[in-house]
Order: C-alpha cells, then structure tokens, then sequence
C-alpha cells in the first residue's frame, strides 16, 4: 500500500508539472456573477440565498453575515451544478475575515470545499451538510497550532495510510496560517481510488477507497453505504467566519 501511495503521489506530481495548457483549464467563477452555481442553506428553500449569506466580493465569491444577528444551524453551502466531476485537479484560493459570529470554537476561522458533492436539489431542508468529502479550510488564532486542508466525511468514509478512519475529520501535516492572507490550495482527485490535499508543492494528507456510510448519511443514500463514492459536485462552504474564494479552476484527468 504505501508503494502504491508513493506510485500515485509521483504520477500526480508529473501531472502538475505537465499542466501548461491554460485552455484546459475550466473557471468555474467567472468573478462577476454565480452563473452555474446554486444556493442551499440549512432551514431553506434550494436557492434562497438567506440573508445574503453568498455574494460577489472583488472578484470573488464570498461569505459574509452583515445581516446576522447570530448563526445558529444555518450552514450554507454554494454549488457549482453545470455538471459533475470524476477525475479532477481542482485549485481555488480562499481567504478568512472580519469576525467569527458563531460561538462555538470550532467553527473560528473554518470552511472548506466540498468534493464528490450530492446535487442541492436532493437535500433535505434542514440538512446541514452534504454527503461528500470535505477537504477543511481553518484558520489559525495567533497561538497554538491548527492545519488546514484536512480532511472531513459527511455521510462518507475514506481509508488513510491503508485503513479506514474512525474520525470524521483527520488533520493535515500542513503547516497553521494564523493572518488572514490569501492561501491556495491543490486537490487532486482520482475517483473513489486517492485524492490528495496539496499546499504548493506540499502533500499534507492523501487518502484512498472513498465510499457512503459513517456519520450525516441521509435516508437518500441508504442503499448506498458501503458503495464506491465515484464523482460529485463541487460545492462551497460557509459555517460561521466570512471567508472569500477566487481563482476556482478545474482541469479533468483522464482516465
């Protein structure tokens, strides 16, 4: 397993370096409207984008709660719906701001994008998060340490260092970035076989064998558990801290 793990890290390594062709790479924002992406926030209607929770910032998409007065279950995420992706390297820039309005520790400087997304449509109201794997995005306080780019499973499970993890979210070795600067991040996804978290030229965590099943798995996917987890939607979060997003770009991997 680990040969294999070494194998693939190198072949996806040859890959980046490979990628000179900037007309194989897809935008997905177009940095001035949220053409192609839908809204679905906890307690709401798809496409009700709740107090302006999802906006266009300068050139960017971003997460703001001016017009909260608290957060409460209100977890938001925004879809990138024109299709869906299988074998993928997908990089973004994000970016944390202003205030937590969330009490809760956990939720301080955190969001994340979420990949091998189940469609907004098919959401529950008052779901907060959809299955999919979650590569994490946090923030650090200043003191302490706190990786970002980890790993988290809602309604899915993942093997890590060829077994599977008993967390529902597994830190990175990546270093804590404590100042809201712009961070930009690698995702390189290879269906349900490995998908590895990259800061640049840095693995900070890879893991293997994606499937349904563990903790936030629906009704609509209970005859999915134990099934390989194969593609998805790519989706956005937003969990409490304003935070940005630019520069989202995808280029498909052949199979």
């Amino acid at each position: 397993m680990k040969n294999l793990f070494k194998v693939l890290s190198i072949s996806f390594l040859f890959l980046i370096s490979c990628e000179s062709q900037e007309n194989d790479w897809i935008n997905l924002f177009d940095g001035e409207s949220l053409d192609g992406w839908e809204i679905k926030i906890a307690g709401y209607e798809l496409n009700n984008n709740y107090k302006n929770t999802f906006g266009i910032g300068n050139g960017t998409i971003k997460v703001a709660y001016d017009l909260y007065d608290s957060f409460d279950k209100e977890f938001g995420h925004i879809f990138y719906t024109k299709r869906k992706f299988k074998n993928y390297h997908l990089k973004l820039d994000y970016k944390f701001y202003g205030e937590h309005i969330r009490n809760e520790s956990w939720s301080f400087k955190n969001s994340g994008v979420m990949l091998h997304s189940e469609h907004p449509s098919q959401m529950f109201i008052d779901q907060g998060f959809p299955v999919s794997i979650e590569a994490q995005f946090l923030g650090g306080s200043g003191e302490g340490e706190r990786p970002t780019l980890n790993m988290c499973s809602p309604g899915t499970e993942v093997d890590i260092n060829g077994k599977q993890a008993t967390l529902h979210c597994v830190n990175s070795k990546s270093k804590t970035y404590h100042k809201d600067d712009w961070v930009s991040v690698d995702l390189i996804v290879y269906s349900d076989s490995i998908v590895h978290h990259v800061i640049g030229k840095d693995t900070v965590i890879s893991y293997s064998n994606l499937k349904y099943g563990g903790g936030y798995l629906t009704d609509n996917f209970l005859d999915m558990i134990g099934k390989p987890a194969k593609e998805g939607y790519i989706s956005l979060q937003s969990e409490g801290h304003p935070i940005e997003f630019k520069n989202i770009m995808i280029k498909e991997i052949l199979d």
